[in-house]
């Protein structure tokens, strides 16, 4: 049994390292591919409209790195399975339905933003925000942050006002958000998001503690698995994810100079010490080996030496 599941995961090391390295490279180029930029909702659709090719790539990009990390985490989880019957082996459906859900939502958006791009560029979206309300949220917005600064931030066109760029701007993005929030792939999207998300932070959590209490990840590289979920959905950070993944490829395939935990070979949970366990396995190995070293130096140095050890052993006695 054992061996079995030794073998399964040395036939597999390969393959799931690809596919995390992949991940990597597809989420970091799924980035550095996309063009669009903009400080409101009108000037994104109005760059997604000039970049659509920029855009159908990152988003297809986006998708192959969410798909590529059901691998890893399918690997782990079985591993963790299969030295521990604790592991609840009904989430395995969650550790590979979190990535494809967040995969098929990645592939949607390029669809849902691109058709509201175009129909906000062609002036068929509509505003709820009336001129009142978009004039109130501007004088507000004057007073908060003063008048040299409100004419920065609202760049006024010939013949215009900053007070009446601010109201022009504010109305655009109440039509780009709507657009946004009208286009027909919005709902599967979100859905698929929303779950999408939820499923790999538990899937990242409970399958990194599980690999922590088995032994498989040390506590530090456990931890921040636990963490790994949340970081691929608050941008910048999904950096330190990455980080795991290019981690757990090379630890995969017995690349990183400590080598694998010893779980791995062992094929069952080989928990790490706690610090006090670990403490008195030091003391414990080291104390009693000394102690005897010294008092058979000491017998074997001086003359009699057994005829001492006998008065000293009844004298103890007594």
């Amino acid at each position: 049994m054992k061996q079995g599941v030794i073998d399964w995961e040395r036939r597999w090391a390969p393959l799931v390292a690809l596919a995390s390295l992949l991940a990597v490279v597809f989420l970091i180029a799924s980035n550095g591919v996309s063009q669009t930029s903009g400080s409101g909702a009108a000037e994104v659709l109005r760059s997604v409209d000039q970049h659509q090719g920029a855009v159908a790539l990152s988003g297809i990009l986006q998708a192959l790195g969410f798909l590529a990390l059901a691998a890893p985490l399918f690997y782990l989880f079985r591993a963790v399975r299969a030295r521990s019957p604790r592991v609840r082996p009904q989430l395995v459906w969650l550790v590979l339905a979190a990535p494809l859900f967040l995969a098929v939502s990645a592939g949607l958006t390029i669809g849902a933003r691109t058709e509201a791009a175009e129909q906000f560029v062609a002036g068929e979206a509509k505003s709820t925000l009336s001129a009142k309300e978009a004039g109130e949220q501007c004088e507000e917005d004057r007073t908060e942050e003063g008048a040299k600064e409100f004419a920065e931030e609202n760049e006024a066109r010939k013949g215009e006002t900053p007070l009446a760029a601010c109201e022009r701007r504010k109305s655009e993005d109440d039509e780009a958000e709507n657009a946004i929030g009208e286009a027909s792939a919005v709902p599967i999207v979100t859905g698929l998001g929303l779950a999408g998300s939820l499923g790999l932070v538990v899937a990242f959590f409970y399958t990194s503690l599980w690999a922590m209490r088995t032994g498989l990840l040390s506590r530090f590289w456990g931890a921040l698995g636990m963490a790994a979920g949340i970081t691929f959905l608050l941008g910048p950070l999904f950096l330190i994810g990455l980080v795991w993944l290019a981690y757990f490829a090379l630890m995969a395939i017995g690349r990183l100079p400590g080598g694998k935990p010893p779980a791995w070979a062992a094929g069952e949970a080989v928990p790490w010490p706690t610090p006090g366990e670990k403490a008195a396995a030091e003391l414990e190995g080291s104390e009693p080996e000394g102690a005897d070293a010294e008092g058979a130096e000491a017998e074997e140095s001086s003359p009699g030496g057994d005829e001492q050890g006998e008065k000293r052993k009844r004298k103890q006695r007594e």
